[in-house]
């Protein structure tokens, strides 16, 4: 896959290693030293905070994805006044956001009822909402920069040293709950800092020109309306994805929304290779559409199948089996609250399931997003939002968290079953192969096998034994049947060359 896949590898290895600092984070550290509520507050915190982020954007992300390599072409860093233009808008979207907040403060802190210590620190959303909303406008720039890569360390990687940094902290009484807070609105001023600098030192990106140009005056209308349709899908899409939390905390509380956040966190470990690729495919994508390169467009959508659903498998395979013993961990850990997080089994393997489902489908959104038809992303997103929210607030009130998690799982086979329909009617892309097929149904039957071995009473010696089963057995499928020839060869080179050199010394 070329600059995809070179770049993807170089992510993925970034976001993998933010994972593993998150899941110490959220697995160990959090527990350690936070109750559930103050864990559900965080985790309340950062979706909040998300969603009202890209709300500010008022749709210049979609725009700068779009638009900036036109721009840069045409009239070079110096005279390219996209960043001015759309920091403006931004900053009008913040204010907006903050009369509407001033307006109705009244109205949200009767709404929070159930989750007093959330009324208590929600003026803190603003500031980690700015300091966000800034760090997704500069991120947008570099992915249009093909610097994926850079953001990706700073958004999965250098944030969770920081957070890690705060907890310690914390933990150590050097901070009280207060003092957290405070410094975790605060988180992303100096991964900010640091993609302002890379930007300013690519010589590819200016903050010079304040004139509307000729380029703007003449895209100004078809810009307006690629921003309205895309910025409202989008933010549909994210408000579908984070409207469990608004809801888990109105109708549960924030202990409940504790545990679902260990329980999206370790779901969303499958994620790793999705989100890479995703930054990494986008600026590939809009190039080939404008190409109007078809082939690599159906390469690039066939290979993003392949391989998300393989390392999909693997993924969902390791948790699957380790799901017991990972709970059992953090009731020994959770010394605070001794047990209480047996709801997570359940949650997590629905959860699991629906993320498979997800990667299954590819960069379809991608694909979609980045064409003449980005209309249909608003509409699915739409769509999307408006099965799940009534969806989740039926199956929460009358199920619980269990509820929610099933909610999840048939919104994402509806949605994405949508998209593909589309992509398959107007273009015949149909990325789909027997080899796929059999490759998922062999590596199911390899888990049940793997999950039938009696357990040791040991669950960090069990964890080892049944990963390492399932990895070899997973190898074994993946050497034999080849659904993913580009994943096979970087895992066989990583065995024969790098891990013998290593196990050589």
């Amino acid at each position: 896959m070329g600059i995809i896949q070179k770049q993807g590898i170089k992510s993925s290895i970034f976001i993998m290693i933010g994972f593993v600092i998150g899941a110490v984070n959220l697995l160990v550290l959090f527990p350690l030293f936070f109750s559930k509520n103050d864990q559900g507050l965080i985790r309340a915190m950062i979706d909040i905070g998300a969603t009202l982020s890209v709300f500010c954007t008022l749709g210049t992300l979609p725009v700068v994805y779009k638009f900036f390599p036109f721009y840069n072409h045409y009239l070079g860093p110096k005279k390219n006044e996209l960043p001015f233009l759309t920091l403006i808008i931004n900053l009008i979207g913040f204010g907006l956001l903050l009369w509407i907040g001033w307006e109705n403060k009244d109205f949200i802190i009767r709404k929070l009822g159930k989750s007093p210590s959330l009324a208590t620190y929600f003026n803190y959303v603003y500031p980690y909402t700015f300091f966000l909303l800034i760090f997704y406008w500069l991120e947008a720039f570099a992915w249009g920069l093909q610097k994926g890569v850079f953001t990706n360390f700073l958004r999965e990687t250098a944030i969770r040293i920081l957070t890690t940094v705060l907890i310690l902290a914390f933990g150590l009484k050097w901070l009280n709950l207060d003092h957290f807070i405070l410094l975790f609105s605060g988180i992303y001023i100096i991964p900010t800092l640091l993609l302002i600098y890379n930007l300013s030192k690519s010589h590819e990106w200016s903050f010079r020109s304040f004139k509307i140009s000729s380029v703007t005056k003449r895209l100004k209308w078809k810009m307006l309306n690629f921003a309205l349709f895309v910025f409202a899908g989008q933010f549909f899409n994210l408000l579908a994805r984070t409207n469990d939390t608004f809801m888990i905390v109105g109708l549960r509380g924030l202990s409940d929304a504790g545990i679902f956040a260990i329980a999206t966190y370790v779901a969303a470990i499958m994620e790793i290779p999705q989100r890479s690729l995703t930054s990494i495919s986008i600026p590939v994508l809009a190039k080939s559409w404008k190409d109007k390169d078809f082939a690599n467009i159906k390469h690039v959508y066939h290979k993003s199948v392949s391989n998300l659903l393989a390392i999909g498998l693997l993924l969902f395979g390791l948790i699957w089996l380790n799901i017991e013993n990972l709970v059992a961990f953090l009731n020994w850990i959770s010394h605070k609250e001794s047990g209480g997080y047996d709801a997570l089994v359940p949650l997590i393997f629905i959860m699991g399931l629906a993320k498979l489902i997800d990667l299954a489908t590819g960069v379809n959104g991608q694909i979609i997003g980045t064409s003449n038809y980005w209309r249909f992303d608003f509409f699915t997103n739409l769509f999307y939002i408006v099965l799940s929210i009534p969806l989740n607030y039926y199956l929460i009130s009358h199920y619980q968290l269990i509820g929610l998690a099933y909610s999840n799982l048939a919104a994402l086979i509806l949605y994405n079953s949508v998209r593909f329909l589309f992509l398959y009617k107007k273009f015949k892309l149909q990325p789909y192969t027997l080899q796929h097929g059999l490759f998922l149904l062999l590596s199911i039957g390899c888990m049940f096998l793997v999950y039938k071995i009696p357990s040791v009473s040991n669950f960090a010696l069990n964890i080892a034994i049944k990963s390492s089963i399932y990895g070899m057995g997973f190898y074994g499928l993946l050497i034999w049947i080849n659904p993913a020839p580009e994943l096979k060869v970087l895992i066989q080179d990583f065995l024969k060359n790098k891990l013998l050199r290593f196990l050589r010394r």
